[in-house]
């Protein structure tokens, strides 16, 4: 399948001899994953060779625990094809995969289908059964198989290893420029904007309303500076409890200076920060009083 002209995207693992293999889960696609992406890459250039990653398309805790993990992206494939890779594989992962020992998914899985010229992972890369596969495991098997094998070190901010643990506990607290500089851009949602009750037109501020995704890591309610495809703006996420109280979250984005209909569209939404928590006011006025407070946060 075609993902674009300049990226192959698959979902089956296939024959594709002699690449530059990227093994890893890579959720988020943070600065420490890019780091081994960008390493691979550039070692394929160099010997004339092709570059793939290698990854799953739900995390291996949804199988072999049962677990419904909170991503930090939707769509790691758009932030890898930015990286100039060749192919993406993003295959299902199965109980019988996770019963492998690390030897038999090493020559069943990556060599059967893929006789790598060389294989990059990060330093805390694990696979097979009980996670006893690792980057030792991958160096001592180097000349056997015919491979190199490239691990590549922590990426730091402020002294701290940037691992996607780290982001997601940022995000669950409001911290989105903490989250945003271990990211290496803009923590994003999209989503197709829905038909909302135009409580925002009756405040004076037209909003496009998106749902969040469920399986998307959760950022407390509040207001929040974000850019999105039609320009910057302030947005509200929670349930609204001044205007029409509910228990469905949702997303409410006033993009500044735009009057557009953009009803049943996609939306992509970047979090700059966080202006405020959510909370109810005590009158409609005083909600829009502190909706125009917020505005001048971001345009003054």
């Amino acid at each position: 399948m075609l993902y674009n002209i300049f990226m192959q995207v698959f979902t089956e693992l296939n024959e594709n001899k002699s690449i530059v293999l990227i093994l890893g889960f890579f959720d988020g696609i943070h600065l420490g994953h890019q780091k081994v992406i960008e390493s691979a890459v550039e070692y394929a250039k160099q010997n004339n060779l092709k570059s793939a990653v290698l990854t799953f398309s739900k995390h291996p805790m949804c199988v072999i625990n049962n677990l419904e993990p909170k991503y930090i992206m939707q769509n790691r494939k758009s932030i890898v094809e930015r990286l100039c890779v060749d192919y993406f594989y993003e295959v299902n992962f199965n109980l019988n995969i996770a019963a492998m020992e690390p030897e038999e998914y090493l020559s069943s899985i990556i060599i059967k289908n893929f006789e790598p010229k060389a294989i990059f992972t990060g330093f805390n890369h694990t696979f097979g059964v009980d996670r006893k596969g690792n980057p030792n495991l991958l160096k001592n098997f180097q000349d056997k198989f015919g491979y190199k094998y490239f691990e590549i070190p922590p990426q730091m901010f402020n002294d701290e290893v940037i691992s996607s643990t780290k982001i997601r506990t940022a995000l669950l607290s409001g911290d989105i420029i903490q989250a945003n500089s271990m990211l290496g851009r803009d923590f994003e949602i999209s989503g197709v904007v829905i038909e909302g009750q135009r409580l925002g037109r009756k405040l004076g501020y037209k909003t496009a309303n998106i749902e969040y995704p469920k399986n998307l890591v959760n950022i407390p309610f509040g207001v929040y500076e974000i850019v999105t495809d039609f320009g910057s703006g302030i947005a509200n996420f929670g349930l609204r409890p001044t205007v029409n109280n509910t228990n469905t979250p949702v997303l409410e984005v006033h993009i500044l200076n735009f009057d557009k209909d953009i009803y049943n569209k996609l939306l992509s939404v970047k979090f700059v920060k966080m202006i405020r928590p959510e909370r109810k006011f005590n009158s409609i006025e005083e909600l829009k009083n502190q909706i125009k407070m917020d505005i001048k946060t971001i345009t003054s």
